[in-house]
C-alpha cells in the first residue's frame, strides 16, 4: 500500500500530463496522409505527453471540419501534407486565413512542389524558389547528399527556440527569402555556404530569372529561411516548415555522420517550434491598465491641462509549467504615449520595483484641449503584441480654476495701478486748489462814461 502522500504527488504529475501546456487550448488537428502517419511517431508522442489531443484527417477527407457554425473546432491545426496539390473543400488558402482571424494557430509544410500552400506563403510575406529548387549545400563534408543539411541553431538569431540547443537539426526540403513584413519571426535560417539550386527536375531559367528580380545572392546564404514564424494583429501565429521531415522518426533519431552517438536538435527543435506556435512560450497579456492624478487613486474621463498625471499598467506572462498567468516585470523597453491624432508625449514605461508586472509613469498633460488616448503598443519579435488604448479628454480649467494673479501680468498690474493712483491725485489736487474770481472797479467804468 502507498501512502496518502505518494498517492496524492502521483495523481497531481498525472494530472499534469493530461493538460496541455498552451495558452489557448489542446486540441490539435493534424492533417497529414494515412501512408505518412507513422513516420512522425515521435513528434505524435511528444505532443501526446505534453497534453494535447491529436485528431487525425487526409487532406482529402471531408471531417472533421476546420471550421464549423463559423467557430474553430481545433485550437491547432498542422498540415504535414504538403506535397498534396487538391486538399479537401475546406482546406483552402480563404479557409486558412480565416482560421488566423479565429485565432486558431497553425503549423504548414511547405514542398519543393507548387501547391496552394505555396501560393498561401506568399501572402506572408514569404518569398518561394521557383519550383523544383530544394535547398543544397556541400559542407560540411558528409555522407549524406548535399540536399541533406545538417543545421546548427543560433539562439541569438530566434527568440523562438528558449532551449539550448547545439546539436545540428537535419533538414531537407525548400527554402524561402523573406520579404519586408515586420510580422514575419525568422526561426531556423539556411547556413552561409546554402544555396538554392534546381536539381529536383526545376528550371535554371526560372531560377535565374528570379535571381535577377532579388539582386545577387537571392537565393543563397544566410538571409533565406526554412522555418519561419508569423504573428497576425489578432494573436495568431503561423509557422511555415520548408521540410516537413524535420519533424520525422529518421531525422530524429539520425546520428551526426562525424560524432558517432550524437543525437540530432531535431526532437528539442520540434518541441520549440510547437511551444512558440502553440502559445506556449513568448506570451504576454495586459490584465488591466489605471489612470489617475498623481497623489489621487480615482480614474476620470477627463483632465485639465498641466494636471499631473500617474498611468499603470499590470503585465502577465503565461507560464506553461502550471499553466498560470505570472507577473512579469522583465520588459525593459515599454512606452506609453499620450495622443490625439500623433503622440503629444511619449515617454517610457518603467516596472516598478516591489510590485511584480506593474508599470507606471507620471507626466504633465501638454496645455492643449481635446480628446487625448493612453496607448500602449509592444511589438518585439516573437513576443505576444501588447495593444491598450484608453480614452479620455483634456479640457481647459473651470472660471474659478485659474489663479487670481499671474506673475507674468505684474507690469500690467503695476501700469493699472501707476495710473489709478494718477489719476486720483490729480484729482485730488484740481479740486483741493484755490479758486480766484476777477472783477470790475466802478470807479474806472464811470470815467469811460
Amino acid at each position: 500500500m502507498f501512502p496518502l502522500k505518494k498517492l496524492i504527488i502521483l495523481a497531481v504529475g498525472l494530472f499534469g500530463l493530461t493538460s496541455a501546456k498552451s495558452s489557448t487550448g489542446n486540441s490539435v488537428l493534424v492533417v497529414v496522409e494515412a501512408a505518412q502517419k507513422d513516420d512522425f511517431s515521435i513528434f505524435f508522442d511528444g505532443m501526446r505527453d505534453q497534453g494535447y489531443e491529436l485528431t487525425f484527417r487526409g487532406p482529402k477527407e471531408e471531417a472533421p471540419l476546420l471550421i464549423e457554425y463559423d467557430e474553430p473546432k481545433f485550437a491547432h491545426v498542422i498540415v504535414l501534407a504538403s506535397d498534396t496539390k487538391n486538399f479537401a473543400k475546406d482546406i483552402t488558402p480563404q479557409s486558412l486565413i480565416s482560421l488566423t482571424h479565429l485565432k486558431t494557430n497553425l503549423i504548414l509544410g511547405l514542398s519543393t512542389k507548387q501547391t496552394p500552400l505555396t501560393s498561401l506563403a506568399s501572402e506572408f510575406g514569404l518569398i518561394p524558389p521557383p519550383p523544383g529548387t530544394p535547398l543544397i549545400s556541400y559542407f560540411p563534408k558528409r555522407e549524406e547528399p548535399s540536399t541533406l543539411i545538417p543545421i546548427t541553431p543560433k539562439v541569438q538569431d530566434s527568440a523562438v527556440l528558449q532551449s539550448r540547443n547545439n546539436h545540428p537539426i537535419w533538414f531537407s526540403g525548400s527554402p524561402h527569402a523573406l520579404g519586408n513584413n515586420p510580422l514575419l519571426v525568422p526561426i531556423l535560417r539556411a547556413p552561409v555556404e546554402s544555396f538554392a539550386s534546381e536539381v529536383d527536375g526545376g528550371s535554371p531559367d526560372a531560377i535565374v530569372d528570379s535571381a535577377d528580380k532579388g539582386g545577387e545572392g537571392f537565393w543563397a546564404g544566410s538571409q533565406l529561411g526554412v522555418v519561419t514564424g508569423f504573428q497576425t494583429l489578432d494573436g495568431a501565429r503561423v509557422t511555415w516548415v520548408g521540410g516537413v521531415d524535420v519533424f520525422s522518426d529518421e531525422y530524429i533519431q539520425k546520428q551526426s555522420s562525424k560524432r558517432r552517438g550524437v543525437q540530432s536538435g531535431n526532437r528539442q527543435f520540434a518541441h520549440d517550434v510547437v511551444a512558440w506556435t502553440f502559445q506556449e512560450s513568448l506570451v504576454l497579456r495586459i490584465d488591466k491598465v489605471e489612470h489617475h492624478r498623481v497623489n489621487t487613486t480615482e480614474p476620470r474621463d477627463q483632465y485639465t491641462i498641466k494636471d499631473q498625471l500617474e498611468f499603470n499598467a499590470y503585465i502577465s506572462k503565461f507560464n506553461p509549467k502550471n499553466r498560470k498567468w505570472e507577473p512579469f516585470s522583465a520588459l525593459k523597453d515599454l512606452q506609453l504615449e499620450f495622443t490625439m491624432l500623433d503622440p503629444h508625449i511619449r515617454t517610457s514605461l518603467p516596472a516598478v520595483s516591489g510590485t511584480p508586472g506593474k508599470y507606471s509613469a507620471n507626466f504633465r498633460a501638454p496645455d492643449r484641449h481635446g480628446v487625448f488616448k493612453f496607448v500602449v503598443d509592444y511589438k518585439r519579435k516573437g513576443w505576444t503584441a501588447l495593444h491598450s488604448s484608453t480614452t479620455v479628454a483634456v479640457v481647459p480649467p473651470r472660471h474659478d480654476g485659474y489663479p487670481r494673479f499671474l506673475s507674468a501680468a505684474w507690469p500690467y498690474y503695476a501700469g493699472a495701478i501707476s495710473t489709478s493712483v494718477g489719476f486720483f491725485l490729480f484729482s485730488a489736487f484740481w479740486l483741493a486748489g484755490e479758486v480766484r474770481e476777477s472783477w470790475k472797479r466802478p470807479g474806472k467804468a464811470s470815467k469811460i462814461e
